[in-house]
């Protein structure tokens, strides 16, 4: 299973390059309405704020990836697989929901999201 742990740790890497440039993006939409934050009030926004709680499904997944790359106990396919779905659903399903409707908007709107996206897809893939 070193090979799923080794896929997952890539998967992590690309949530977390994903997650940096959704946040940023949320960052400055939230300071053009409200002005600057400092990085201490950005994480309370993050975790409290509801113009960020779409982001939370994402922090979420990037939080169970850690837990079972970081794990001791042997990491078995069902885990591995449920990730994977998981990350599919959020991320290119199609379905509909809070967090999919503003990240199909932030796909329009940044080459960078998309490169990291196909990043991703190809995680998903092999």
């Amino acid at each position: 299973m070193d090979q799923d742990r080794d896929r997952l740790r890539k998967l992590g890497a690309g949530l977390i390059r994903l997650h940096s440039l959704l946040m940023d993006r949320e960052r400055r939409a939230y300071e053009s309405r409200r002005g600057p934050v400092g990085s201490r009030e950005l994480l309370e926004l993050l975790l409290h704020d509801e113009h960020f709680a779409w982001l939370r499904s994402l922090s979420g997944l990037m939080a169970r990836i850690d837990e079972l790359v970081d794990a001791d106990e042997p990491l078995t396919a069902r885990e591995s697989e449920g990730v994977l779905r998981e990350t599919h659903r959020l991320l290119k399903s199609g379905d509909r929901g809070p967090f999919q409707d503003k990240y199909r908007e932030a796909l329009q709107e940044s080459p960078d999201i998309v490169m990291t996206h196909a990043g991703i897809s190809e995680v998903l893939r092999t």
